[in-house]
């Protein structure tokens, strides 16, 4: 396969993964490019890096050991994106990576931010809920904490956001 950045350039409309799903089966079966496909997440061009993200993510959901090397990356440079569909990734990420002690506390904090307003992309706030959500079914983040940032996106401009707002607070580990 041709290097991943034409790949990810390439094929169907630019807003949708166009040729990502080859690229997730070719470093399926040939790890040594990932680093190649990790590279494309900081690329330039905001196309290439929304497919990459995603090819990255779906990868890392079938095997979360593989972001192993690039979790540092995940939380200290990837965190840096204002570009919604990485942050949402991002978010995702969080969820299936192993963190340190300190790089959960950097990703609750960042995760955080994204929900403590109403001025944020509808999925970039869903995945955020989610994964803080997921967090305190584990014990990592209180309820109490997470329950006056879940009821700040019950008045998002997004109806989908606030619904699931509103199921996640009833959802809450301690009864919501």
């Amino acid at each position: 396969m041709e290097p991943y950045r034409e790949a990810l350039t390439a094929g169907g409309h630019t807003n949708s993964l166009g040729r990502a799903g080859e690229v997730l089966a070719d470093v399926q079966g040939d790890r040594a490019r990932l680093p190649e496909l990790f590279a494309c997440i900081s690329d330039p061009d905001a196309w290439v890096r929304m497919r990459a993200v995603d090819t990255f993510e779906k990868l890392v959901r079938s095997d979360p050991a593989c972001a192993g090397p690039y979790v540092e990356d995940i939380v200290t440079v990837l965190t840096r994106s204002d570009q919604p569909s990485v942050q949402w990734h991002v978010a995702q990420l969080f969820d299936v990576i192993e963190l340190t002690a300190a790089q959960r506390e950097t990703a609750v904090a960042w995760l955080t931010a994204r929900v403590a307003t109403t001025d944020v992309d509808w999925i970039v706030a869903t995945q955020a809920m989610t994964t803080l959500l997921g967090f305190a079914r584990r014990g990592v983040v209180a309820s109490e904490n997470l329950r006056p940032l879940l009821e700040v996106q019950a008045g998002h401009r997004s109806a989908a956001v606030r619904r699931k707002a509103a199921a996640f607070l009833a959802a809450l580990p301690d009864g919501g």
